[in-house]
């Protein structure tokens, strides 16, 4: 069986701290490849640090749509970042009206950027949207993102944000949300994805599955959310872990196998 562990953020604290520990781990539980996902540029070079010395660790570069007191990039400056052939995707991006109040469209324009990017480097997109379903979906569609692909990640919305996800090519990543107990209209959701547009993901630090809620997530973890899923959708366990990871590297095309 092998696992990948499609979105994570192992240069944070505390999983920083005990790298090789986590990489044993991991591997231990047949994760054998992770994506360290960028949320600003001040903390960029830790992630390409990491992807420079680790055949199996693959980067982003993105701003995430939270990060209010950092560097705000142009489309033409992520473009030139994801140059490096470690980064396999433009992200994490999107709209989060949830912990933001007042005037937005500077998120809007920054998401606007991030897309643009995506298509010019030809290299999918990470998305992150919360409390704000509705208008992320709609950038997407307007702004031809269908162009670049992309995943809606640690997803937790209802059928129809997926449904039009789904219609412009994009995956579905699922995160320990899903085996929580109060998940139910969640599951309902996972069981209508196409096999071949699904993935899973840790979102560590953060979201560790049951059995180990509330502990501190890490990539050796995606088994559980992996085994809930194909539990849930009367899919062999083996089965499905190979085909989120076929799906993995459908999508990012620019991650070496």
């Amino acid at each position: 069986m092998q696992l990948v562990d499609s979105h994570c953020h192992i240069n944070f604290e505390p999983l920083s701290q005990d790298l090789e520990g986590l990489l044993h781990r991991a591997r231990a539980n047949h994760v054998d490849y992770l994506l360290c996902v960028a949320v600003n540029l001040e903390d960029y070079p830790q992630i390409e640090k990491l992807a420079a010395a680790h055949r199996n660790i693959f980067s982003s570069v993105g701003v995430h749509p939270n990060y209010t007191d950092c560097h705000d990039p142009d489309a033409g400056e992520i473009t030139a970042l994801a140059d490096n052939p470690d980064v396999v995707a433009i992200g994490e991006t999107g709209l989060d009206y949830y912990r933001n109040e007042g005037d937005l469209e500077w998120q809007r324009n920054r998401f606007r950027n991030h897309i643009e990017a995506a298509k010019a480097a030809e290299k999918p997109l990470i998305i992150h949207t919360r409390s704000a379903a509705r208008d992320t979906m709609d950038i997407l569609e307007d702004s031809g993102a269908a162009d670049a692909g992309g995943v809606m990640h640690c997803f937790s919305e209802d059928w129809e944000t997926a449904r039009r996800a789904l219609d412009i090519g994009f995956f579905i990543s699922f995160s320990g949300i899903v085996t929580f107990r109060n998940a139910e209209s969640l599951r309902e959701v996972a069981k209508k994805v196409p096999r071949d547009q699904i993935l899973v993901e840790t979102d560590s630090p953060y979201l560790a599955p049951v059995p180990l809620r509330g502990k501190t997530n890490e990539p050796s973890y995606v088994r559980y959310t992996a085994e809930c899923l194909a539990d849930l959708r009367g899919e062999k366990q083996e089965r499905f872990a190979q085909a989120t990871t076929d799906n993995f590297f459908r999508l990012f095309t620019h991650a070496e196998r």
